[in-house]
């Protein structure tokens, strides 16, 4: 009896102190980051009975290898020295990454107000930007020293305890008997957890505290690839075509053909002149930063004056989702954000629908620019295979003035811009560029004695303020060009700069500014508050130009449709949502529905648990829009003319 005690003590001792520490984790995350307002005393205990049964099966299944390998060796390995250091050496790494892993889940909930999700998943796929970035961005240092030593005392703490397991070597019959029983108990236990289990209250930080990491992790990574209609509320085919067919009528649209595709010839005066046309995908520049949308100590003032002095503002839009790829796919493409991966990192994405195409057959010169490694999220490959003829990135780049660890800074990657525009106007013909900027990313770091601001600090709204200096200072030079005059510039945010609000999917935080420069279709400085979102930026923009396309576009062109029909297509993690007039509905994995009622604004949006008409038919509209989308992409054919 007291050998069985002995061996079962390895397992005990491993899923024991694992669920201390996730404990501990979860305490430290609800008291820094808990919700408002204040949850009920019976919702806060349901959080923490919630997440004690998704970390017991976490732990068991991280403490089943050292079980397993245990009852692997031979008895005579056991008892050896040479056996027992290297156990020892596996077992204290093991408690380093755990530990680490702890210190990792804190910095990510305070940036993301959420345990570990897709974001994890894809920044761990670029090591070289994400580890760099942690480096540069947190204590790392200290981290791991406190891995270290915190590894060091669990690994003696075993030893003291476990001493017997290394001194009474168990039948082998035995061994393997215990590890049956391990499998049995993670079996049942699995059996017993609910795929929605962590999303038990209507406030998300709170569902998010009680959800564990690891197990957060993994689900993010299985589902990157998932099957839409398998996961997703769907309706019959015809149905849903029907539906998207009328939701994407415009006034200067008709559709090629009625009975088979969402193709449509937008109505346009081939007369009009092909106006330059330049974006900017400004990284994390959310309209939580600019005075002129708000802010009342501005963090913009060049945008605020140029905004007031000659732009089109745009003063109700939001991102499709919280990833710069969300906003590439969304602004480039208008294409709605579908769950797992962004269409940019898809595998079915050689031939898809972008501006750049659309331009491109109206004889334009292409071009793309970016600060960092063109292969980050398969940016450059995404690019040059949907409209754009080169990428300039970041190996261009002979000797930047300044390098973040996401490449150059914006004032060199927008000098470079003016070069190529400057060379790309001197040909004749006109063209379309994109620039994707870096700056306003952590670790904000940024060159010295542009602002007042000290780049040592390391602070988001230094970073804003350098971001909008180096735009101010890119117009202020292309005034003096002479393609200004025929150039529609538009700035636009990738997405919000941080995510937070209760809803599943956080709208408040994903407003984002829309701007649009240039005297060839800004006769006067205007703001428009029409609803919209990223997939809108492209119709949009086309439609100031006026000439005529052929689009396959998600969005609506804001300046000539009606404005009481505006909707925003979004993204969180694993759910999709469509919002329209202060109603969100939000479609989540395993068919859930959720809806919510609001001004996402004033973040005050909340869950109706009895929904109105106007939420079942909202909902219709975004099962349908989604589906279609869906459908669309998997079948290759979000492309003019297949």
């Amino acid at each position: 009896m007291k050998r069985s005690r002995s061996r079962l003590g390895l397992t005990t001792f491993t899923v024991l102190t694992l669920l201390i520490c996730f404990f501990a984790l979860r305490v430290v995350l609800f008291f820094q980051f808990k919700p408002e307002p204040p949850m009920s005393g019976l919702e806060i205990v349901k959080a923490f009975l919630v997440g004690f049964h998704l970390d017991l099966f976490a732990a068991l299944g991280l403490a089943l290898p050292f079980s397993i390998w245990l009852a692997l060796v031979p008895d005579t390995w056991l008892g050896a020295a040479w056996h027992r250091l290297l156990f020892q050496t596996i077992f204290f790494l093991f408690w380093m990454v755990q530990v680490f892993v702890i210190f990792a889940e804190f910095y990510f909930f305070e940036e993301f107000k959420s345990r570990f999700n897709t974001v994890a998943v894809d920044y761990l796929l670029y090591p070289s930007e994400v580890f760099v970035n942690i480096r540069d961005t947190y204590p790392l240092g200290w981290v791991l020293l406190a891995c270290s030593v915190a590894a060091a005392s669990l690994l003696a703490l075993s030893q003291k305890l476990l001493r017997h397991d290394w001194e009474t070597p168990l039948s082998r019959k035995s061994r393997w008997t215990h590890v049956l029983r391990v499998l049995i108990l993670m079996v049942l236990l699995g059996f017993t957890i609910r795929p929605n289990e962590a999303r038990f209250s209507q406030e998300r930080v709170m569902n998010e505290i009680a959800n564990n990491g690891q197990r957060a992790f993994l689900s993010a990574f299985l589902t990157r690839h998932l099957d839409y209609g398998a996961f997703y509320q769907t309706m019959p085919g015809a149905e849903a075509f029907e539906r998207a067919h009328r939701l994407l009528t415009e006034p200067r649209a008709r559709f090629t053909s009625p009975q088979a595709s969402l193709q449509r010839s937008i109505a346009g005066d081939l007369a009009l002149p092909r106006l330059n046309v330049v974006i900017f995908l400004e990284e994390s520049l959310g309209s939580e930063f600019w005075g002129c949308l708000g802010r009342s100590n501005s963090l913009t003032p060049e945008m605020d004056r140029l905004a007031g002095a000659e732009g089109l503002l745009f003063t109700n839009l939001y991102a499709s989702g919280n990833r710069t790829v969300r906003g590439f796919e969304g602004v480039l493409s208008s294409f709605p954000p579908l769950p797992g991966d962004s269409i940019v990192k898809r595998d079915r994405s050689q031939n898809v629908e972008t501006i750049a195409r659309v331009l491109q057959r109206d004889g334009y010169q292409t071009i793309f620019l970016y600060g960092g490694r063109g292969m980050f999220d398969g940016m450059r490959s995404f690019a040059l295979n949907n409209g754009y003829d080169r990428f300039v990135e970041q190996q261009h780049f002979a000797h930047p003035t300044f390098k973040t660890i996401w490449g150059v800074c914006d004032e060199d990657i927008f000098q470079r811009s003016l070069e190529e525009f400057r060379a790309l106007s001197d040909t004749g013909r006109p063209f379309f560029g994109t620039i994707l900027s870096v700056s306003n990313h952590k670790p904000y770091t940024y060159p010295p004695g542009r602002i007042p601001e000290d780049p040592s600090k390391r602070q988001r709204n230094y970073a804003v303020k350098y971001s909008d200096y180096a735009l101010g200072q890119f117009f202020r030079a292309a005034r003096k060009e002479p393609f200004y005059t025929n150039t529609i510039f538009v700035v636009v945010a990738d997405h919000g700069a941080r995510v937070y609000g209760s809803q599943s999917i956080p709208i408040h935080s994903y407003e984002i500014p829309l701007l649009i420069i240039g005297p060839a279709v800004v006769k006067a400085p205007r703001q428009v508050p029409y609803l919209g979102c990223s997939l809108d930026v492209a119709p949009t923009v086309l439609g100031l130009m006026g000439r005529p396309y052929e689009s396959l576009f998600f969005g609506r062109d804001l300046m000539n449709s009606p404005g009481q029909e505006g909707r925003v297509l979004l993204n969180h993690n694993r759910d999709i949502g469509l919002f329209r007039q202060d109603h969100l509905i939000v479609l989540g994995i395993n068919k859930t529905v959720e809806y919510y009622h609001g001004n996402p604004k004033a973040e005050s949006m909340r869950r109706i648990s009895a929904p109105d008409s106007l939420d079942l038919e909202l909902k219709q509209d975004a099962i349908s829009l989604f589906q279609m989308a869906d459908d669309l992409y998997t079948h290759e054919k979000y492309a003019v003319g297949h």
